[in-house]
């Protein structure tokens, strides 16, 4: 396992990117909208990681009820595993709170599911699962 990223909840990406791209001179390498997250990202890498950028795209998506409740900043971590449903088993078995207790598209091709920050020590923590070899 490792990083992949860190997910930071943005009001907005243009707001983000005044710090994260044009002071610190982070580079853009990737945007979308994840429609199933409600959710437009950037991704700028920073060595290996990435920072993950997260702009809601409506009132109901769960970035928004995050922004409302804490503002902007860190989301969830993120870390990247060989073979997500193999993890989600193990963490289910170990009595982990699961988010998704079955993986879902996540942006860049990837298969993403959350873990509770009940069970890892207050964090949300996503795993990934890179899905084509364009991604490793």
């Amino acid at each position: 396992m490792k990083i992949e990223h860190i997910g930071i909840a943005t009001r907005t990406l243009d707001d983000a990117l005044s710090f994260w791209r044009d002071a610190l001179g982070l580079q853009v390498v990737h945007t979308e909208v994840v429609e199933d997250q409600k959710v437009r990202v950037a991704m700028l890498p920073v060595g290996e990681p990435r920072i993950e950028l997260l702009e809601p795209t409506n009132e109901d998506s769960p970035v928004a009820k995050f922004l409302e409740k804490r503002g902007a900043g860190i989301h969830h971590i993120a870390v990247r595993v060989d073979d997500i449903r193999a993890t989600l088993e193990r963490l289910k078995r170990s009595g982990a709170r699961l988010i998704d207790e079955t993986p879902r598209a996540g942006a860049d091709g990837c298969l993403v599911a959350f873990v509770h920050p009940s069970s890892a020590n207050g964090v949300l923590l996503e795993l990934v699962e890179h899905t084509d070899s364009v991604n490793d």
